[in-house]
């Protein structure tokens, strides 16, 4: 049925549909409509679950790890900052093997104090163990957020649902939810054979000492490898149910005979596929959006990849120091390639800084002064650095 919903209004329609049994939250910009909107279908008994209001970010994961491992189906979410404070749990809750869904309303981390949209806080926390998701529009934030619960609970793994803050959370756009009964069709009831039982007494979370604790990371190293098919059958099930796709691991729109493309992930994607309609239709430019960032999807970027001769990737979060964190993924999966496309990276829209449709004209001209292999910001205005900093 179709709503006029604020993405984040539509997330908590779409989390009540999929039954948590308990919901960890703690409010900050631009997270807290979710679990405000969580919190009055508890109170108005559209939602029966256990709504915990914690006094941190941290206790929130705290929570939800504890409620996971007992075998309920646990939520949360947070951004920014929050997601930082989260870190130390977030790593406890991916090597326990637990399944959950966190939505990360992406936000810039400080300082300076930033409340703004760019991926800087998902990028932080992405070697901890989680599958991520990035959305980008509303529709598929809601259609990926009941995903994200099946392919957490059939692989044991959590899963991050990034959808960007307020250019989503905060934005009003007709939003189809399916009705409960799709859901329960395609989300079955939670069942968790390891959860924590008084009458079957086990350990979770022991120590491991030098001589177990590679092949621990090893088995969830392999656990987001094989992650790849359920990620995919997840959204072809739900395709099949709905008639929508939330994007797999990737999806291509523009020319088949492209020789250059452009590669995005979250709302900036559909930016992009406005402006390559309006302002490069003679440029003959593919659009590449990435939805899966963990596991990183190397065999299908590398098949739509063939036959490029330039591939603009497009960062919305970077490794000071270092360069773009999309861009050096992208180099590294791409670097078996017997006729590689050249790789030119940029940042862009960073702490929410605009993106109007030039951007994509933009991005097109810059890419043909940069030499491969160099990372660059964009839309840095130099006359507002220092001097030695220009």
């Amino acid at each position: 049925m179709l709503h006029a919903l604020e993405g984040s209004q539509a997330i908590a329609q779409a989390v009540a549909l999929c039954r948590p049994g308990v919901v960890a939250a703690y409010p900050i910009t631009p997270q807290t409509h979710i679990v405000e909107n969580i919190s009055k279908l508890v109170a108005d008994g559209k939602l029966k679950c256990e709504f915990v209001s914690v006094e941190s970010e941290f206790s929130a994961a705290s929570v939800a790890l504890g409620a996971a491992a007992t075998g309920s189906r646990a939520y949360t979410a947070s951004s920014s900052q929050g997601i930082l404070l989260m870190a130390e749990v977030l790593f406890n809750i991916a090597g326990l093997r637990l399944p959950m869904v966190l939505t990360c309303a992406n936000r810039a981390i400080g300082a300076p104090i930033n409340i703004w949209n760019d991926h800087q806080d998902s990028m932080t926390v992405r070697d901890s163990g989680w599958i991520q998701l990035f959305c980008a529009d509303n529709q598929e934030a809601v259609d990926t957020t009941i995903q994200a619960f099946r392919i957490a609970e059939r692989l044991e793994l959590p899963v991050m649902v990034c959808m960007d803050g307020f250019v989503l959370t905060h934005t009003l756009e007709v939003v189809d939810l399916p009705s409960a009964e799709q859901v329960d069709s395609y989300l079955p009831p939670f069942t968790f054979a390891n959860k924590l039982d008084p009458r079957r007494p086990l350990s979770l979370g022991t120590l491991v000492g030098p001589e177990y604790y590679s092949e621990s990371r090893h088995s969830l190293h392999r656990a987001l490898q094989k992650s790849i098919p359920e990620i995919v059958a997840a959204d072809k099930d739900w395709k099949k149910l709905t008639g929508r796709s939330a994007g797999g691991l990737l999806t291509v729109e523009g020319p088949k005979d492209a020789k250059t493309a452009i590669l995005a992930m979250g709302s900036v994607v559909s930016t992009l596929c406005e402006a390559n309609e309006v302002l490069a239709p003679k440029r003959k430019t593919k659009l590449i959006k990435l939805r899966a960032f963990r596991p990183f999807p190397v065999e299908a970027l590398v098949q739509v990849c063939e036959g490029l001769t330039e591939l603009i990737v497009v960062d919305r979060a970077f490794s000071p120091g270092q360069g773009g964190i999309l861009g050096t993924e992208v180099r590294s999966a791409l670097a078996g390639m017997k006729k590689k496309p050249t790789i030119k990276n940029f940042a862009i829209g960073l702490g929410g800084r605009d993106i109007p449709l030039e951007t994509i004209t933009h991005l097109l001209d810059a890419a043909k002064e940069q030499e491969e292999g160099d990372f660059a910001i964009l839309d840095v205005e130099l006359n507002k650095l220092p001097p030695e900093d220009r």
